[in-house]
C-alpha cells in the first residue's frame, strides 16, 4: 500500500488492519482500546474518498465518544473534511450542503432510540446512502437484538455503500453478542438469516420457568473454532499485546456530558463561587472549598454545608464507566477522589460482576485489609477490579496485574496522580497499560485534568488566571 494514503504514519498493526479491510464493502475492526482503531477507520475513509467510492462518512458512537472524533479527524484525515455534529452544529445547513467536499456527520448512537434521531439518519442515507460510509464505533452498543436502536440501525445500515464496526471487545458476555453487530454489516457475514438459528448453532440452551412464562438461556457454547474462522473472513483482531511498537503507556480521555439536573446545580454553584473566588480577602481554603463543590457535581453528587450527600438521579460518569469496562479486557484499577463515588462504584461492580470481582482501598479500610486486597487483585483471577482513592492507595503498592487504570475523578495533588499511575506501570509489569480519564468538558473537572496532564502547579492553576474562563 502506498504510504501517501496516510497523513500520519500508522503503527505496523494499524497498517495491517488497514490493508486487511480497506477495499471491503463491510468490515469489522476488533481492536482493543488504545490500539488506534479510530485512525484506521479514518484512513480507510480517506482512501475510499480519494478513489471516488464515497463522498461522505456517518459515524455513530456513544455520547461520550462521538465528539472525540473531531480531534481524531483533524489529526489523521489527509483530506480536510467538513464536520457536522448532531445536536451541536446547526444541521439545517445540511439541507443546503452541496457535498463538493469530503464530509463527516457525527451522531451519538443513543439518538436512534428516539424517532427524531431515526428520521434524521434515514433522511441523510436516502439523500446519499450509495456514496456513504457508515461507521458504528463501540459496536457493542448494538449487541442487544431487542433494543430499538439495534433494530433501526440493522434496518437502515443496508442503505450505506460501505459499513464498518469498531470495538475492542465484541464479546462482552457471550458469543451471542456478535449476532446483531455482524447483522448490521450483513447477514451474509455469519451466514445466518435468524438469531435463533445462530444461537442454536453455537449454544446449548436450557429452558427455565419464570412463573407466567418460560424462556431459554445458554448454558454452554459450542462450535467456537468454526465461529472464529467465520469472523476472520471479515474482521481484523488485535490486542495491545499484539502491538509491539505501541508505547508502554497509553493515555485516553472520555468526555462526559452532565444531565440537565447536574447542569442546573452546577450553574447555581458557579454563580456563588465566582463572587467568593474574586474576593481577595477570602482565604485560599474557602476558595478551594467552592472549587471542590463544583467538582463533586461533575462526579454525580452534591454536598450540603452540613455534610449531607445529595446524589443525582443519574450519574453519567458511572454509566460511562460501565461502558468502558464492557469493552476492555484484563484487570482494571479505578481511582476516585471521593469516598461516595468509591462506594457507588464498588456497589455497581458487585451487582454487575459479583462480590468476588472487586476489592477496595481507601481511608476506612484497615492496613491488613488493604494488604489482602492487593494480594487478591494480584493473584486471584476472579478479582478483576480494584477501586480506591489515589491519596491512600496510590503509594507503595504493586498493582502490576492491571492493564487498565481509570480515573473516575482526579485528586488535586499532582504527586497523587503520578504515584497512582506508577502502581500499575512499574517493575514486574509485562503488559502495556492504558490510562483513561473521565472528564466533563468546560468545567472544573476539565481544569483539574488539564493541569495534571501538563504538569503545572495545580494549586496555582486552580486559583490563578486560567480559572476565570471556567466561570464565564
Amino acid at each position: 500500500m502506498e504510504q501517501n494514503v496516510f497523513k500520519t504514519t500508522p503503527f505496523k498493526h494499524q497498517l495491517k488492519a488497514f490493508e486487511a479491510g480497506y477495499n471491503q464493502k463491510v468490515y469489522a475492526y476488533f481492536m482493543e482500546m488504545g490500539t488506534g482503531k479510530t485512525k484506521v477507520a479514518i484512513d480507510n475513509a480517506n482512501y475510499l474518498f480519494e478513489k471516488k467510492l464515497i463522498t461522505d462518512v456517518i459515524v455513530l458512537a456513544p455520547n461520550s465518544v462521538y465528539t472525540n472524533w473531531v480531534k481524531e479527524i483533524e489529526v489523521h484525515s489527509k483530506n480536510k473534511p467538513d464536520i457536522f455534529l448532531w445536536k451541536i452544529h446547526n444541521l439545517k445547513k445540511l439541507e443546503k450542503y452541496k457535498y463538493d467536499n469530503f464530509f463527516f456527520l457525527l451522531m451519538n448512537i443513543e439518538a436512534l432510540s428516539r424517532d427524531k434521531g431515526v428520521k434524521f439518519l434515514k433522511q441523510q442515507l436516502l439523500k446519499r446512502g450509495r456514496n456513504t460510509m457508515l461507521i458504528v464505533d463501540e459496536s457493542t452498543t448494538i449487541k442487544n437484538k431487542g433494543a430499538k436502536r439495534t433494530r433501526q440501525l440493522c434496518s437502515l445500515g443496508a442503505m450505506a455503500k460501505y459499513r464498518r464496526i469498531l470495538t475492542g471487545s465484541p464479546v462482552t458476555k457471550n458469543p451471542l453478542d456478535l449476532y446483531t453487530q455482524c447483522e448490521f454489516l450483513s447477514k451474509e457475514c455469519l451466514g445466518f438469516n435468524s438469531f435463533y438459528t445462530f444461537r442454536n448453532r453455537y449454544a446449548i440452551l436450557r429452558e427455565i420457568n419464570l412463573g407466567t412464562h418460560s424462556t431459554k438461556i445458554p448454558v454452554k457454547f459450542i462450535n467456537i473454532p468454526e465461529l472464529e474462522q467465520r469472523l476472520k473472513l471479515f474482521s481484523f483482531r488485535c490486542t495491545k499485546q499484539d502491538c509491539l511498537d505501541l508505547p508502554p503507556k497509553l493515555h485516553l480521555t472520555r468526555e462526559i456530558q452532565m444531565t440537565d439536573e447536574q447542569k442546573k446545580v452546577y450553574e447555581k454553584l458557579k454563580k456563588e463561587a465566582r463572587a467568593i473566588i474574586e474576593d481577595e480577602e477570602v482565604s485560599y481554603t474557602n476558595k478551594l472549598t467552592e472549587i471542590i463543590k463544583l467538582h463533586q457535581v461533575t462526579c454525580g453528587f452534591s454536598k450540603t454545608n452540613s455534610g449531607e450527600i445529595i446524589p443525582f438521579k443519574t450519574n453519567p460518569k458511572l454509566e460511562e464507566l460501565k461502558n468502558i469496562l464492557e469493552e476492555t479486557s484484563g484487570k482494571s484499577i479505578i481511582w476516585a477522589n471521593y469516598v461516595y463515588n468509591i462506594e457507588q462504584i464498588v456497589k455497581m461492580l458487585e451487582e454487575t460482576y459479583g462480590k468476588e470481582s472487586v476489592v477496595k482501598i481507601y481511608g476506612a479500610i484497615s492496613v491488613e485489609d488493604r494488604r489482602q486486597a492487593v494480594e487478591r487483585f494480584q493473584s486471584d483471577d476472579q478479582c478483576k477490579f480494584l477501586v480506591g482513592n489515589p491519596s491512600v492507595g496510590g503509594y507503595g503498592l504493586t498493582l502490576t496485574a492491571s492493564r487498565n487504570v481509570i480515573y473516575f475523578s482526579n485528586s488535586y495533588n499532582l504527586e497523587h496522580r503520578d504515584q497512582s499511575e506508577d502502581r500499575a506501570h512499574r517493575i514486574g509489569q509485562t503488559a502495556k497499560v492504558t490510562y483513561i480519564d473521565l472528564l466533563v468538558p468546560k468545567t472544573i473537572d476539565e481544569l483539574v485534568v488539564n493541569s495534571l496532564n501538563s504538569k503545572r502547579d495545580l494549586s496555582k492553576e486552580i486559583l490563578g488566571d486560567n480559572i476565570k474562563r471556567y466561570f464565564d
